[in-house]
Parts: structure tokens; sequence; C-alpha cells
């Protein structure tokens, strides 16, 4: 038998010989199953495999494991909860402080410095003001394991003194944003209790998400509160 030209009939290439024909669809029967076939890997591509399998995971673990887990952490008594429903992230905290309600006040207000004692921030600064209505300016990133959240916000601020700070989104990277923090009195002791819903503009996965976003709020109030704590040390008498 001898081989033509291709051609779009697929039968076209070879002269109709029965018993050829009979073997070539037999080879092309035994192609298919061969390919098919799942190949099998080397006991040395397995345990590579199985390596970076692990690796991944141990990093993916570290992404949402609070820093508690591998050491002691001053701020565990600071209770937040982030739920993700559809694009919506819902947070609410409530962060204990042994300071008086001023200085509370103070540090929960001092956007223009806030940068300074925030880690996530980058840059914090009031860029209008009329009357107790504040517009603000906020970026900067957080980051843990494999996940990196950024953000570059402005945002009203009304202030209702000295309990209240409703902040909502005017423009950023963000969809929507809203949260209201109060400085209330618990069981004789000073909370900040701050709640509020915002929409990213990117996806956020069900579990690593919410994880890190708590991971990274408890710290940024932890950092809140030794700011507190540290200004409250030098505005106390001296006995």
């Amino acid at each position: 038998m001898r081989r033509h030209e291709n051609t779009c009939d697929g039968f076209s290439d070879y002269d109709f010989d029965g018993d050829m024909l009979r073997s070539t669809f037999a080879r092309g029967r035994r192609f298919r199953a061969n390919s098919q076939r799942p190949r099998k890997m080397t006991k040395r591509a397995l345990v590579y495999r199985k390596g970076i399998e692990l690796r991944v995971l141990a990093v993916l673990l570290l992404a949402v494991l609070p820093f508690s887990a591998w050491s002691f952490n001053t701020d565990q008594d600071i209770v937040v909860h982030v739920q993700k429903d559809g694009q919506n992230i819902a947070v609410e905290v409530d962060c204990p402080v042994d300071a008086p309600w001023s200085v509370v006040w103070e540090v929960l207000t001092d956007y223009d410095h806030m940068a300074q004692f925030i880690s996530n921030l980058e840059y914090s600064g009031i860029k209008g003001r009329a009357d107790n209505v504040l517009r603000v300016h906020q970026k900067g990133k957080a980051s843990r394991g494999p996940l990196t959240l950024t953000f570059d916000n402005v945002r009203e601020i009304e202030l209702v003194p000295y309990s209240e700070i409703r902040s909502r989104l005017i423009s950023g990277d963000l969809k929507a944003s809203d949260f209201i923090t109060r400085i209330v009195e618990i069981a004789a002791r000073v909370h900040i209790v701050n709640s509020g819903r915002y929409t990213p503009n990117i996806w956020v996965p069900p579990f690593i998400g919410p994880a890190l976003i708590e991971a990274e709020t408890q710290k940024q109030f932890g950092e809140l509160r030794s700011e507190i704590l540290r200004r409250s040390a030098m505005v106390r008498p001296q006995t």
C-alpha cells in the first residue's frame, strides 16, 4: 500500500485494502488505549510531588493560623469575628483597654500619626475637615504567608465626641465600606467596640481570607491598644 497526500477525507490517505484497513483500525485502538492509560510515576517523582504538596500545605496552614499558635500572644483577649457572606465581609471587634476614656478617644482619632503605630498602614492623613466630619486618606497592606491584601482608600469620618466614630468609604479599591467604632464601659472597664462590613474588589478565599482578616484585625487593635497604654502611662500623675 502506498501513502498519498493528505486530503479532507480521512480514508483517502490509503488505498482501501480490507486487511490493511482492519490493521490500521487495530493500531488506532491500541494507540488510544495507551494514551488514555495513566502513566506510572517513578518512586523518585512520587516523593518529589509529595514534598511539594506538603510544602504547599504547610504554607497555607501558616497563612491561616493566628500568630498565637506559635508564640505568646498578648492580644488574645481582643475578640474578633469575621464572616464572609457572598462578596461582603462582616467584622466585629471587642477590645478591652485599661486606660482613661479621653486617651482612648485621642488615639482612635489621631489619623495624622496613625501610620506611626499601626504597622499595616503605609500612610494616614486628614485631607479635609468640616466641624466633626473628616476626610481621611489611608493606604497600606496586610500580609500573612502567601496572601497579601492591599488597600488605598479615602473615607468620610463622622465624630460623635467622645463616644462614637462613623466611617464611610468615599473612594478607593473597595466597592463599599461602612463601620462604627464605639467606646463603651462594660463591667467598669473601657471597651473599644467596632462593627461593620465592607465589599472588596478582589475575590477573598472563603477560609483563608477571613482567617487572614481576623488575624490582621486583632493585630491592628493590639497595636492601637499598645499606643493607648503608652500615652496613658505618660499622662498618669507620678506617685
